[in-house]
């Protein structure tokens, strides 16, 4: 069956990687968050997409600039946060966003040591998934692939490879599959399409829309 994976919590209804994104999807069914994990200038392990500030909050600039406190002010949770909600209650896809932006904070290896045995670590970032594979190796990895990196390539590391859905064609699905693989599409928020890619075998789509997603594969 397929996997419904939130992407950044039920963010088509509650502001993307906050903990209100985060229940809504428990409501909603999904089976999985997935979420962004970055670091502040004190260290500290926060979940938001964005590398500045400008579009979600009323702070700029550069989020690594900016101290815990003045991220918990404008409503960024911490990974711990995220993890406390969900513990036990629903999956974990964790994206090592930007990791070596954030070197000196050692963000791969403090990431992959909280999270829990049937988590998940991903990055669009080669050496981040492979750091995340070598430190934790019974922990799944998911790499994205078609950005600098191949499929032959993941192969050799990862469980899973991630493909957008505006480029994932037929044929990188196929040999995705070949190589052993599990593929994942994102981000999906249209009904025809999710429909589409479960006809197609899909392991798992990112949605903004996971009640929507739910509905679909609980329908089959």
């Amino acid at each position: 069956m397929t996997l419904v994976i939130a992407h950044r919590g039920a963010s088509a209804d509650e502001q993307e990687n906050t903990l209100p994104a985060f229940e809504r999807a428990i409501e909603d069914g999904a089976d999985y968050v997935e979420l962004d994990v970055q670091a502040s200038v004190d260290g500290a392990l926060v979940v938001f997409h964005d590398t500045t500030l400008g579009r979600l909050t009323p702070l700029h600039g550069p989020l690594r600039r900016r101290y815990l406190a003045e991220l918990r002010e404008v409503g960024i949770p911490t990974l711990d946060d995220v993890l406390e909600l969900t513990r036990g209650r629903i999956g974990v896809m964790a994206e090592l966003k930007s990791a070596y932006l954030y070197r000196r904070h050692d963000l791969v290896r403090r990431t992959v040591e909280l999270l829990g045995p049937d988590d998940v670590a991903l990055s669009f970032e080669r050496r981040a998934v492979q750091e995340a594979h070598r430190l934790r190796p019974e922990l799944r990895v998911l790499q994205h692939a078609g950005y600098g990196v191949s499929i032959r390539s993941a192969a050799a590391y990862a469980w899973a490879v991630g493909f957008s859905d505006a480029r994932v064609t037929r044929r990188s699905l196929a040999r995705a599959a070949a190589a052993g693989l599990s593929r994942f599409v994102y981000t999906v928020n249209d009904e025809p399409r999710m429909r589409e890619l479960i006809e197609g075998g899909i392991e798992g789509i990112f949605t903004d829309r996971p009640a929507m997603l739910r509905a679909v594969v609980d329908s089959r």
